[in-house]
């Protein structure tokens, strides 16, 4: 495979994960970063390391007074956050020695998508069409190439598909919710369910500590408090970093989900598998222990072709951390869907229908 050269919007820890992910990998030489404050480009292949040192513990993240700033990353936004943490007179990616201030740091990307193969958008969609519209952007500058996202909720596939045609006529393979889950927990339900010719119901429950910490997934923990029994997205966006803390401290540093509208139900229901209120996603996350609070499992449970009733589960080991469930899957699916791009297949995609590459 040749080498696949790709941008990471958002440098907060999904984004600063699969920067270093990627270094790992064979073929992936990261050309471009940005965050609300800047933007670092180079196509010759970006210093990662001097990047994440760069911004550690630097993350931006809070309300933001003008949304319309804020959907395209504004600086202005993050200079009124409460979350943005400074290095001297530096916020964010501009406290590196290879990013530069800006107020477009996604239109400054785009502009030079032409020599970017693949675009993850690690991004909180904190708005539902946020990462919809990013994506019409991508397409209105008539990129070709690969769009991957980690997106959490159901109604956002529907805007994706809403602008397909767009995004074929552009020449954009898009591979929607390619994380841990929607993502790599949706793929594994897809292939239990091949044991079965009709499908019962599809149960996910995940667990997650952050061993990365609170102040490196301040979005993450913003978006996944929407979930929330008597939230939704537009109270979570509002809320203030000391709010985010108090509502932690009262559930004693853990805040456990059911019945989350999260984008596996659709996702199945698109590739074929089941009926999407069969599904069900649920979790534990906690916010003051590395270790996870329960395993991550899913479960699939179905009628054979000979009549037998039966469930197939799919477990992942509590040693592994979300970094690595959700940014590696992320990868792979983004080299996927660059040997789609590449072969001419473009159009809209969900992870129960990819193969991610290794």
């Amino acid at each position: 495979m040749d080498e696949t050269r790709f941008a990471v919007l958002g440098t907060g820890g999904i984004g600063r994960r699969t920067l270093e992910v990627a270094t790992h990998k064979d073929g992936l030489t990261a050309v471009a970063a940005c965050d609300r404050n800047g933007v670092a480009i180079d196509h010759g292949g970006l210093d990662v390391g001097e990047l994440l040192d760069a911004t550690e513990g630097n993350i931006a993240s809070g309300p933001e007074d003008d949304p319309d700033v804020a959907a395209d990353g504004g600086a202005q936004a993050a200079a009124q956050s409460e979350g943005v943490k400074q290095h001297g007179d530096a916020a964010g990616i501009t406290a590196s020695a290879q990013g530069r201030k800006t107020e477009t740091p996604i239109g400054d990307i785009i502009a030079e998508s032409d020599r970017i193969d693949a675009v993850l958008m690690a991004l909180p969609n904190l708005e539902h069409d946020f990462i919809p519209r990013v994506a019409e952007r991508f397409a209105e500058a008539d990129y070709e190439g690969v769009l991957i996202d980690v997106l959490k909720r159901s109604r956002v596939i529907g805007m994706l598909e809403d602008r397909e045609e767009t995004l074929v006529e552009s020449g954009i393979t898009f591979v929607c919710g390619a994380g841990a889950t929607p993502g790599f927990l949706t793929g594994a339900a897809a292939l239990a369910a091949q044991s079965f010719v009709e499908i019962e119901s599809v149960e996910i429950w995940w667990g997650v500590g952050l061993k990365s910490g609170y102040e490196d997934n301040r979005g993450t923990v913003r978006e996944d408090i929407a979930h929330l029994d008597g939230y939704d997205i537009e109270t979570a966006r509002e809320m203030s970093e000391n709010e985010i803390e108090d509502l932690i401290q009262d559930h004693g540093g853990r805040l456990e989900f059911h019945d989350m509208e999260h984008a596996d139900d659709v996702l199945l229901e698109r590739a074929g598998v089941c009926d999407a209120e069969d599904v069900s996603v649920g979790g534990i996350l906690d916010i003051h222990q590395d270790e996870k609070p329960t395993t991550t499992t899913v479960s699939v449970t179905g009628t054979t072709f000979d009549g037998e009733t039966g469930t197939n589960t799919f477990q992942l080991d509590d040693a592994t951390s979300m970094e690595a469930n959700v940014n590696g899957p992320a990868i792979g699916y983004m080299k996927a869907a660059v040997l789609r791009n590449r072969a001419g297949d473009y159009g809209v995609y969900g992870p129960a229908e990819v193969m991610p590459g290794f």
